[in-house]
C-alpha cells in the first residue's frame, strides 16, 4: 500500500482515573483517533487504535473474550500522562506523554519483555495502520501461521496474505498459503506475543528494516481499517500458545482414521482410459498386495472435470465417464478400509452448469466498476491453465447455502472428508464488493463492502464453517473432518487438518518442511503435514522417497500426495507411489507399518493438543528454556530436529549420499531429572544431556531417532485398526484395536527417580467423546525395572484391550517386575530381541 504516515501525537484520557483499563481520545485530526488498553486475563492485554476513517475490523477473527483475571488483585498508579497496571508478575506502564506507548516487563526483571518505539508507535498509513514496536536482536520470533524456513523469522520481512504458491521454494516464496498475524518473541527471560484479530491484507517487518532515526524496530502494517491487537506474556512459548488458544479457539478432535497413512494423487481421478475408478480399484488392489496398510485417499478434482471440451474442474459435479456410479465407487472404498476426502474448490469457472444461477442469486462477488459479477482468472485444468469464473462469496446468503448443499450432497454419497482446496482467495481487486447478507445495516455504514475492508481470508474461514455447518448437520455426534490449504486463526475453529501447499521435490524441500511445521503448530496448525516426496517436480529417488517416508511418520499428519507435470501433458502428472521401487519396498512398508505403530503415542499427542493446545511436533527448545544451547542460531532454525511429544527426538538426514546426523540433546533445568537420552538405531547406546552428537543412520534403516531415558511411547498394531466407536464402515482389512503396549527407556542402571508418563485415549470418532487417561510408572535398580500401568479413576472410556505389554530398549536385559500389586502375567521378545513383559492394568 501506498505509505502516507501521521502519528497522532495529542492524546487526552476519557475514563475514570479508577478504572483499570486506558482509553486515550488524540485530538491531532477532524476525525479523532482513539487508543484503549484493557487487562482481559492473566497474561492477555486488549489494545485499539481506530477512528471513524479507520474502524475496527468487522468481523474479527477472534470474538472478544469477557474479562476474567482469576480474582489477581489489580493494581493502578497513574498520573496525569502515564497509567501504570500490576496483573499478577505482570506489570504495564501506557505512558502518552506524546503518541502512546506500551511496555510491558515480568516481575523481578529490570527490562521490558516488549515496548512500543517512542514517536512512532500507533500511525494511521492511508487506508490501514502500522505498530512500530522495539526490535531484540539475536532472539527468537515464531508464529504467523507458515512462512518459508527457518523457523527464526527474525531478520526477515512477510507478507500477511495467502496465495496459490504452486511448486513453491521453501526457503524464500512469501506468502505461501496461511494468513495468521500471530507473532512470537520468545528468550530465555520470557516471550511475548502480538496478535491482530485481521483479516486484511498486510506485512510485517521483524527487524529487516533499518533507519538510523529510529534504531531497531518491528513494524506490523495492515491494509486497511483500524488494529484490534492482543498482547500475551508468558514464561515459555507454550504459556502464548495456550493464551492464543483461549482466545481464538482449541483445536479441534481429529477422527483416529485420519493419522493413518493417506493416500493420494491427482493422476488417477483425472484418467480416462483406464477409467479413473478403476484405476483406483486397483491402487486398492495393490496396498493389499504389497502389505501396506492405508486409511484414506485424497482425491484430486479430476472427478469433477466435464466430460466435454472445455474440459474444466466444476466442483459438485461427476464425470460419469471416470465414475460411472460415485456412490458405488466410494461403498467399495470403504469396504477396503479407505475414507474418501474430497477435493472442492471455492469458485465456478464460467462454463460450470450452476455459473449463471449464482450469478443470478449474486453468489459471486459484485465489480463496481460493472455493477456485475466479478469475473478472475481462475485455476481450471492442467498446470499454470486458467479460465475466466467466479469465487463464492460466503457472506452471500444463496452462495454459503449452495456450497453447504452441495457439501451435504457429498457426505450422503458416502464421502467422509471434505478437502478445502484452493481457497486462499486471490483476488485481483480490494474494491470488489461483498454481498454481506447477514451483516447489520450500521456495520455497513460504518465498513462497506468491499473485499479489502472485509478481508480476502475471511472468506477462507467462511468457507470451513459452511463445510463444517454442512458435516455436523448430517451426523452431529461425529467429529467431522475438513481439511483446508488456506487458514486463517478463525479457520481452524471449523477446519480438523492442514499442510503445506504444493511443495517441490528436493533434499532441501524435505529439510525446510521442519520448519514450517514448527511455526505451523506454535499457531495452532497442530494436525499439520507435508505432501511427502513432493507434490510439484520431479520424481523423488529412491533414497530421497525413503528418507522423506521415515521423516514424515513422524509428524502429525502423514499424506503422500502430489501433481508432477509433464511439459508434454500437464493435465494428468505423475505419481509417487509406494511401490514405485522395488528395491526399497520392504523398508517403505517398515516405516509405514511403524506409522500405525505410533497412532496411540501420536492421536494421544493430538488429544493433548485438543485439551491443551500443546503442539505435537515441537522445537528442540521446548522444556528446555534455560538450556543456553537451544537460543543458538543452528537450533533456533528449528531445520534438523524436532520433538514429537516429550519423548521422542527426531533427527534427519537431509543430503544425499549422507549417514550421519549431528543432532543435539538438550539439557534439562537444575533440579530436574534427566538421565539422557538412548538411541533408537545401531549401536544402541546411551547418552548425557546437553551436547552435540553424531547419530549414523543408514538410509535403508532409518533416521536418527532417539528416546528421552524416562520417557514412554503407547504403541499399537502395525496394521489399520477401527477405532473403538466408529462401527459404519466394515471392512475385513481392519483389525479391531485389541492391542496396546508401552516402549519404556529406563536409565543404564540404580536410579532414585520415578518416572511417570501419561497418554489419552477415546473412542476415536464421537464429538463429544469420552477421554480416558492411563499413566505408566518404572523405575530402575542394577537388577530389576519395576512397573506400574494405571487407569485414572474417572475414566469413563474403556478400551477393548485389557493388559498391557511392557517393551524394553534393545540390548535391556533387566527384568521387569511389577509394583504394588500389578500382576505379570508373561515374557517373551520381538523382531528386533527387545524384551516384552505382558502386565495388567491396576487401577486408582
Amino acid at each position: 500500500m501506498p505509505q502516507q504516515e501521521f502519528v497522532p501525537e495529542h492524546y487526552v484520557s476519557v475514563v475514570e482515573d479508577g478504572s483499570a483499563n486506558v482509553a486515550l481520545e488524540s485530538s491531532d485530526l477532524d476525525s479523532p483517533f482513539r487508543f484503549t488498553f484493557e487487562p482481559i486475563r492473566p497474561g492477555l492485554f486488549r489494545t485499539t487504535f481506530s477512528s471513524k476513517t479507520h474502524p475496527l475490523p468487522p468481523h474479527p477473527s477472534a470474538p472478544r473474550p469477557a474479562v476474567d483475571l482469576g480474582g489477581l488483585h489489580v493494581r493502578c498508579e497513574s498520573t496525569t500522562s502515564q497509567k501504570k497496571i500490576v496483573v499478577g508478575d505482570i506489570t504495564a506502564t501506557i505512558d502518552w506523554t506524546g503518541c502512546p506507548l506500551v511496555s510491558l516487563s515480568l516481575h523481578g526483571q529490570e527490562k521490558s519483555i516488549h515496548a512500543d518505539l517512542p514517536f512512532r508507535s500507533y500511525v494511521m498509513d492511508s487506508t490501514g495502520i502500522s505498530h512500530y514496536t522495539k526490535y531484540k536482536r539475536g532472539t527468537l520470533h515464531v508464529g504467523l501461521g507458515e512462512k518459508a524456513a527457518p523457523m527464526n523469522l527474525s531478520n526477515r520481512h512477510f507478507i500477511l496474505s495467502a496465495t496459490d504458491s504452486f511448486g513453491y521454494d521453501i526457503y524464500r516464496t512469501d506468502p505461501l498459503y496461511k494468513n495468521i498475524p500471530l507473532l512470537i518473541n520468545a528468550t530465555p527471560e520470557g516471550c511475548v506475543a502480538m496478535f491482530s484479530t485481521s483479516h486484511t491484507r498486510g506485512t510485517y517487518s521483524i527487524g529487516s528494516e533499518m533507519d538510523g532515526a529510529w534504531g531497531h524496530y518491528k513494524v506490523y502494517r495492515q491494509d486497511f481499517g483500524g488494529l484490534e491487537e492482543y498482547l500475551l506474556i508468558g514464561k515459555t512459548i507454550q504459556d502464548i500458545v495456550k493464551l492464543y488458544a483461549d482466545l481464538v479457539g482449541y483445536p479441534r478432535l481429529v477422527p483416529r482414521w485420519a493419522f493413518g497413512y493417506i493416500a493420494g494423487g491427482m493422476k488417477y481421478s483425472t484418467l480416462d482410459e483406464p477409467r479413473a475408478c478403476d484405476a483406483l480399484l486397483e491402487f486398492a488392489e495393490k496396498l493389499k498386495k504389497y502389505d501396506i496398510p492405508c486409511s484414506a485417499f485424497q482425491l484430486s478434482s479430476g472427478y469433477t472435470i466435464a466430460e466435454t471440451e472445455p474440459k474444466t474442474r466444476n466442483v459438485f459435479t461427476w464425470n460419469r465417464h471416470r465414475f460411472p456410479n460415485p456412490e458405488e465407487f466410494v461403498a467399495k472404498y470403504n469396504a477396503e478400509g479407505i475414507r474418501i476426502i474430497a477435493n472442492v474448490k471455492p469458485y465456478l469457472i464460467s462454463n460450470h452448469p450452476e455459473y449463471p444461477n449464482l450469478v443470478s442469486k449474486r453468489a459471486l462477488f459484485t465489480d463496481p466498476r460493472t455493477q456485475k459479477s466479478a469475473v478472475a482468472r481462475l485455476w481450471s485444468a492442467g498446470g499454470g491453465t486458467s479460465s475466466e469464473g467466479g469465487h463464492i462469496d460466503f457472506t452471500s446468503k444463496a452462495g454459503f447455502q449452495w456450497w453447504y448443499d452441495g457439501i451435504i450432497g457429498l457426505r450422503k454419497c458416502g464421502i467422509e472428508g471434505i478437502w478445502n482446496d484452493n481457497n486462499e482467495y486471490t483476488v485481483p481487486h480490494d474494491d470488489w464488493q461483498c454481498a454481506l447478507d447477514e451483516v447489520h445495516q450500521g456495520l455497513l455504514e460504518e465498513h462497506g463492502n468491499n473485499i479489502g475492508q472485509w478481508g480476502r481470508s475471511l472468506q477462507t474461514e467462511l468457507m470451513g464453517k459452511s463445510s463444517y455447518d454442512a458435516l455436523i448437520s448430517l451426523e452431529p455426534d461425529i467429529r467431522p473432518f475438513v481439511l483446508t490449504r488456506s487458514a486463517t486463526a478463525g479457520t481452524m475453529r471449523y477446519a480438523a487438518s492442514s499442510w503445506a501447499g504444493d511443495n517441490v521435490t528436493s533434499w532441501d524441500s524435505m529439510k525446510g518442511t521442519n520448519s514450517l511445521s514448527l511455526n505451523a503448530g506454535m499457531s495452532l496448525l497442530q494436525c499439520y503435514g507435508h505432501d511427502i516426496g513432493g507434490f510439484e517436480g520431479p520424481q523423488p529417488g529412491p533414497e530421497l522417497l525413503l528418507r522423506w517416508i521415515q521423516l514424515g511418520i513422524h509428524s502429525p499428519r502423514f499424506a503422500i500426495n502430489c501433481f508432477k507435470t509433464d511439459e508434454n501433458d500437464n493435465t494428468i502428472g505423475g505419481v509417487i507411489e509406494p511401490w514405485m521401487y522395488p528395491e526399497i519396498i520392504p523398508h517403505i512398508r517398515n516405516a509405514i507399518k511403524r506409522r500405525y505403530e505410533l497412532i496411540p503415542y501420536i492421536y494421544s499427542l493430538m488429544l493433548d493438543s485438543h485439551l491443551k493446545a500443546r503442539p505435537p511436533q515441537r522445537w528442540t527448545g521446548d522444556g528446555y528454556e534455560l538450556d543456553p544451547e537451544v537460543w543458538t542460531p543452528k537450533v533456533m532454525a528449528g531445520e534438523t530436529q524436532y520433538w514429537l511429544g516429550d519423548t521422542l527426538l527426531v533427527g534427519g538426514v537431509y543430503e544425499p549420499g549422507e549417514t550421519i546426523a549431528d543432532v543435539y540433546l538438550p539439557k534439562a533445568d537444575e533440579g530436574v531429572d534427566d538421565e539422557g537420552f538412548f538411541n533408537l538405531n545401531e549401536p544402541h547406546q546411551y547418552f548425557s544431556p546437553g551436547q552435540w552428537v553424531k547419530i549414523e543412520s543408514m538410509w535403508t534403516n532409518s533416521i536418527p531417532l532417539l528416546a528421552r531415558v524416562g520417557g514412554a511411547i503407547p504403541i499399537g498394531k502395525d496394521v489399520q485398526t477401527r477405532a473403538p466407536g466408529d462401527h459404519r464402515h466394515k471392512s475385513f482389512n481392519v483389525s479391531e484395536d485389541d492391542y496396546r503396549a508401552v516402549e519404556i527407556f529406563p536409565p543404564q542402571g540404580a536410579s532414585t527417580s520415578i518416572f511417570t508418563n501419561t497418554w489419552f485415549e477415546d473412542d476415536g470418532i464421537s464429538a463429544n467423546p469420552a477421554i480416558s487417561s492411563f499413566k505408566v510408572e518404572y523405575s530402575s535398580t542394577n537388577t530389576n525395572i519395576r512397573v506400574r500401568v494405571v487407569g485414572h479413576a474417572d475414566n469413563k472410556y474403556k478400551p477393548i484391550w485389557n493388559d498391557i505389554y511392557i517393551i524394553l530398549p534393545v540390548g535391556e536385559a533387566r527384568p521387569v517386575n511389577t509394583s504394588n500389586g500389578g500382576q505379570l502375567l508373561s515374557k517373551c521378545c520381538d523382531a528386533y530381541s527387545r524384551a516384552i513383559f505382558k502386565i495388567s492394568v491396576d487401577q486408582e
